[in-house]
């Protein structure tokens, strides 16, 4: 167990980018030995050599641009940024926790969360395809596979009905039977409900403490001073002395229900 944990984050890029490799590789290991090399190289009349890359590899390559589509579309990184996303606005803090820090630590719990599907998918459909013993289409069905059981987990009944009618494929007999192009638009959905409502609770215990800043500043007669600017270092204290961030960390992980 503790062998395949350790694939870590280049495991799971790999897993990721595979679903889309796996169509424009060849399908066999046999064609694999046959195609093309990965650098053709070409030697003129004078001797010089020039190099060119193959139309696989090029392909490959634009297959690699899409792995950003891939991590918002099919994994839980959505449903945690913009949970992070709210928790900043709650604390009244512009551009503290940085852009970056947030999405960074989005990353990485999305790693966490999906690390045995993954692991799963790669397991089943990349590693038999690389070892030659599925061929391309197979391999592709059993990496998907996976990674369609976590979506469907967390897609809700009424948005899978709301985007088959628009699809104008009616409703779908199983779970395997639902297509990718109707499973995205409707996981994307459900994950944005999701946060929203995660979101919302998360926000409640911040906006108490403005009410009550503000209510206190107004008795007093301070009108010129911010209830922002006073009640900021009480949020952060609250924020803190609750262990705010494991708290929040443990929900959103164990939103997930996997």
């Amino acid at each position: 167990m503790s062998s395949r944990r350790s694939a870590g984050v280049a495991g799971i890029l790999a897993a990721l980018t595979g679903v889309l490799a796996l169509s424009l590789l060849p399908e066999s290991s046999a064609l694999a030995q046959a195609a093309m090399p990965a650098i053709a190289v070409k030697t003129g009349a004078g001797g010089a050599q020039t190099y060119s890359l193959t139309f696989q590899v090029l392909i490959l390559m634009t297959a690699l641009t899409m792995l950003p589509a891939i991590l918002l579309s099919m994994t839980a990184f959505t449903r945690i940024i913009i949970v992070l996303s709210i928790l900043r606005q709650a604390l009244g803090m512009a551009q503290t926790p940085p852009n970056q820090v947030l999405t960074g630590l989005a990353l990485f719990l999305t790693f966490f969360v999906m690390s045995s599907v993954i692991t799963q998918s790669f397991d089943t459909g990349i590693k038999p395809y690389l070892d030659g013993k599925l061929s391309g289409e197979i391999a592709i069905d059993n990496t998907l596979k996976p990674l369609k059981g976590f979506m469907l987990a967390q897609t809700r009944e009424t948005d899978l009905a709301l985007f088959s009618k628009l699809s104008g494929k009616g409703s779908f007999r199983s779970a395997e039977d639902v297509p990718l192009s109707v499973l995205m638009p409707t996981f994307l959905t459900s994950e944005l409900k999701t946060a929203f409502q995660i979101g919302f609770m998360v926000f409640i215990p911040f906006l108490v403490i403005d009410l009550v800043v503000a209510s206190v500043l107004m008795s007093m007669g301070m009108m010129m001073l911010s209830p922002m600017l006073v009640s900021l270092p009480f949020k952060i204290m609250l924020f803190v002395l609750v262990d705010g961030w494991t708290l929040l960390m443990g929900t959103l992980a164990s939103s997930f229900h996997l």
